[in-house]
């Protein structure tokens, strides 16, 4: 069972190389679930031994329907991700029926050859998982994150049994979204090839002075002064019960 740490920082991706995590998805802004991270931070992450990298493409937060312009800018951020010694490159595009976009799709997987690719959580964005599987499998996917079209892993687990058998190898299922000690076991055992998990928390700021006044973001509501980030002990906890 292969497993995969959502990072989001310098300090998560140190957890997942003292705790025998195998890979990690590097991203920023977890308020948007994940888009691509900074040059910086691929570069430390690449620095570290033993760990196996993908990097998010994602342009910006939102849906996940592209301009031809993103589409451009998703394939130089892979290029650049290449440049910095990424093992593989985690995106997904749709179309406006809910279908993956087989044909950018593809476009992006030869941009990206000789890396990995994943099918990102867009997966759980289509009207059909088991469709959208056969399209990612004829796109050139090696591996689909999904929470079988639930907000959950656990509450999508028996479309991922659906998806793991259907999968019969040609493509990985890696499950992801509330992957925690308390269901790995229950998900692994679906037939899935890897868990995929942030292990997160959120930690508050150490400003003591904060201006009720301004929204760094605009939008009211945004907690300016919580900070995300991975959970040592709860990825331990995870990885002693898969073994």
């Amino acid at each position: 069972m292969t497993t995969e740490l959502c990072t989001y920082t310098r300090n998560a991706c140190d957890i997942a190389r003292r705790t025998g995590v195998e890979r990690i998805e590097l991203c920023a802004a977890p308020l948007e679930g994940g888009t691509t991270p900074s040059a910086g931070l691929i570069r430390y992450a690449r620095s570290l031994p033993g760990l196996r990298l993908s990097v998010m493409i994602r342009p910006r937060g939102g849906d996940f329907l592209y301009t031809d312009d993103e589409v451009a800018l998703m394939a130089e951020e892979i290029r650049l991700a290449r440049e910095y010694g990424a093992d593989g490159v985690v995106f997904g595009l749709l179309t406006p029926d809910g279908e993956v976009d087989e044909t950018r799709t593809a476009q992006l997987v030869r941009e990206a050859e000789g890396m990995e690719v994943t099918l990102h959580r867009a997966f759980d964005m289509t009207r059909d998982p088991l469709r959208a599987l056969e399209a990612a499998v004829r796109s050139g996917c090696r591996r689909v994150l999904t929470s079988g079209g639930r907000n959950t892993a656990q509450e999508g687990i028996e479309t991922l049994r659906a998806l793991a058998a259907q999968a019969a190898g040609r493509i990985e299922i890696m499950a992801g979204s509330g992957v925690g000690p308390s269901n790995a076991r229950l998900l692994a055992a679906t037939g899935v090839d890897a868990l995929h998990f942030s292990a997160r928390r959120e930690r508050e700021s150490g400003m003591r002075f904060r201006n009720p006044q301004v929204s760094m973001g605009g939008c009211a509501g945004v907690p300016e002064y919580t900070l995300t980030d991975a959970d040592e002990s709860v990825v331990r906890q995870i990885l002693a019960e898969l073994g």
